[in-house]
């Protein structure tokens, strides 16, 4: 209501302003009723803005207050929640509290108790076994000390045995070994002696036919040398006179040409 009244008023004034500033300068009278009808507007607008005015600061007391009032209230009833809240919660801890060392209490003593009852069995239980072990030692070692000597005696036979037949046989190879050898030796003499004999023989052989093939290599040689010296000469002779029957004919040849090319010059050709 009051934004309408407002925008009214606002209206109204510029519509006046507008009248005015368009209207003569020469019409007096009707200046003297715009003015009244423009004091008449700003007297009912102040009137209407002042009404505005105290309406809106009502309204706003009234909000204002209501507000005050429920926020009062929100938080009387906040804080008596709260409190509900919080002694419940309390009297919840203490109730849980109660309980754990409760539960505590017994699960403390029923694992004193139960610790004390494996504790018992355990040390029976190693009573047993350690009287147990103390036993089959004993009678494991009883039967180790029997196998021992059983075992040592018998090792001790079988290694005398194992001695003497090692003798034994140590004996046989060393003799047996011998004969060998002095076989092996003799055989060996008597090899070496056929095979140096048939070495010399072979030598001989080989020295007496290596001298007659150097004999006969050598006199052949010595022939083939003549002969090819003796043919190198005749070539050389040969060859000695063809140059000189060559050169005689050359220069003949040569003479005669010279001639006809003489005479074919100079005209005379006989």
């Amino acid at each position: 209501m009051a934004h309408i009244t407002f925008r009214t008023f606002a209206t109204t004034l510029l519509g006046a302003a507008a009248f005015s500033l368009s209207l003569p300068a020469a019409h007096a009278e009707e200046q003297g009723t715009l003015n009244r009808a423009w004091n008449d507007t700003r007297s009912a607008t102040t009137n209407t803005w002042d009404k505005t005015k105290q309406g809106t600061a009502k309204a706003w007391d009234k909000t204002k207050e209501g507000s005050e009032k429920a926020w009062n209230k929100t938080k009387n009833g906040t804080t008596n929640a709260w409190d509900k809240t919080k002694d419940g919660a309390d009297k919840t801890w203490d109730k849980t509290k109660d309980g754990s060392e409760k539960a505590w209490d017994k699960t403390k003593s029923g694992t004193a108790n139960a610790w004390d009852k494996t504790k018992d069995g355990a040390d029976k239980t190693w009573d047993k076994t350690k009287d147990g072990s103390e036993k089959a030692w004993d009678k494991t070692k009883s039967g180790t000390a029997n196998a021992w000597d059983k075992t040592k005696d018998g090792a001790d036979k079988a290694w005398d045995k194992t001695k003497d037949g090692s003798e034994k046989a140590w004996d046989k190879t060393k003799s047996g070994t011998a004969n060998a050898w002095d076989k092996t030796k003799n055989g060996a003499d008597k090899t070496w002696d056929k095979t140096k004999d048939g070495s010399e023989k072979a030598w001989d052989k080989t020295k007496n036919g290596t001298a007659n093939a150097w004999d006969k290599t050598k006199d052949g040689a010595d022939k083939a040398w003549d002969k090819t010296k003796s043919g190198t000469e005749d070539a050389a002779q040969s060859t000695k006179d063809w140059g000189k029957r060559t050169g005689k004919k050359i220069g003949n040849w040569t003479k005669q040409a010279g001639q006809d090319i003489s005479n074919t010059f100079s005209g005379d050709s006989k």
